[in-house]
């Protein structure tokens, strides 16, 4: 899905972001909320992370302007202690409670050690990485992941579909370094998300403990970004009965390396691994360089910064929709 894409056009960040905050006020947010999101989806596409970039934006958008999300909400914080804050979004679309809650769980940390930001009453917060990255701003290691209330239920469908495939929530896992890139493991549960299709059902009998991994995953990142956030509460039968579209909680652990050891230890241990294992072992099949996550990303976000962002089919489709519903000019000329 986020393979660069063989043929595009060249679009500059610049322009990507007045295109998509217009869209974003065009629906009704304000403006400091239209440009968080925008700045987000577009860190998305420098990435190279397509699926989680400004293609969403006609989607998001559209669930504002359907009434499926809240465009003006009263974000709050629910609760606390000193570890802790947990933040009602109000049924507004994921990602700026799950900043705010990235930044409450860094102060925490940077307090007591640990700190942890929990958000309910929320839509779709895209790439777990946006929060995550929050916490490496500040030398922490940072958690997140994403759930949604009712994940799990196949609502008596008449055959049964795999548990297997029971769901995919976000998770990412982010390491700060010294002088080698972060790792940043910024992904889905579902290990094998992308191979429920007939042509890989002997996978399940194949890899059996694989599954059975991915399986533990999916619960585990749907009870803690979920349940944990107390999105079951009375109050999220409310928001879910007005805002259709916020069905989801959040969470982003952080933990400040200087907790536990010196910076500049850790960061040596960490750019010592990264460089073992480019140097001493064999690249994955297929592929030229053995690269742990979050390596290329960084690359490829001076690459587009420098060059602009590799747009594909897809997200050409994507923003020319926007362009037509909301009446923003296109990003490119």
């Amino acid at each position: 899905m986020n393979r660069p894409p063989e043929q595009f056009i060249l679009v500059r960040e610049e322009r990507l972001l007045e295109f998509v905050q217009a869209c974003f006020e065009k629906v009704g947010l304000e403006a400091e909320h239209a440009g968080l999101i925008s700045r987000l989806l577009v860190n998305a596409d420098l990435r190279g992370v397509r699926s989680h970039g400004s293609r969403n934006t006609h989607g998001y958008c559209s669930a504002f302007a359907q009434g499926q999300l809240n465009p003006r909400p009263q974000i709050r914080l629910a609760h606390e202690n000193p570890t802790t804050a947990v933040i009602d979004g109000d049924g507004t679309l994921g990602y700026l409670p799950m900043v705010r809650a990235a930044e409450e769980a860094v102060a925490r940390a940077k307090q007591f050690g640990l700190g942890m930001g929990l958000v309910r009453c929320i839509g779709h917060y895209g790439s777990a990485g946006h929060y995550t990255r929050i916490c490496l701003e500040q030398n922490c290691i940072g958690l997140s992941v994403q759930g949604w209330r009712g994940e799990g239920n196949a609502h008596g469908r008449e055959t049964k579909p795999s548990v297997a495939f029971s769901g995919n929530p976000p998770i990412c896992f982010a390491m700060p370094a010294g002088e080698e890139p972060a790792v940043v493991l910024d992904t889905g549960t579902n290990i094998f998300g992308a191979y429920n299709y007939p042509e890989f059902a002997d996978l399940q009998t194949r890899v059996p403990a694989a599954f059975f991994k991915s399986i533990g995953y999916i619960a585990v990142a749907t009870l803690v970004g979920g349940a944990l956030t107390g999105y079951t509460l009375p109050r999220g039968d409310e928001v879910e009965a007005r805002w259709g579209a916020a069905r989801m909680g959040g969470m982003v652990l952080a933990i400040d390396v200087a907790a536990a050891v010196d910076p500049g230890v850790f960061a040596a241990e960490a750019d010592r691994y990264i460089r073992d294992i480019r140097e001493t072992h064999a690249p994955l099949a297929g592929t030229d360089r053995a690269l742990l996550p979050g390596a290329v990303e960084e690359e490829l976000m001076a690459r587009y910064r420098r060059e602009g962002i590799h747009f594909g089919e897809p997200e050409q489709e994507s923003i020319r929709a926007a362009h037509q519903q909301f009446g923003a000019p296109l990003p490119w000329d």
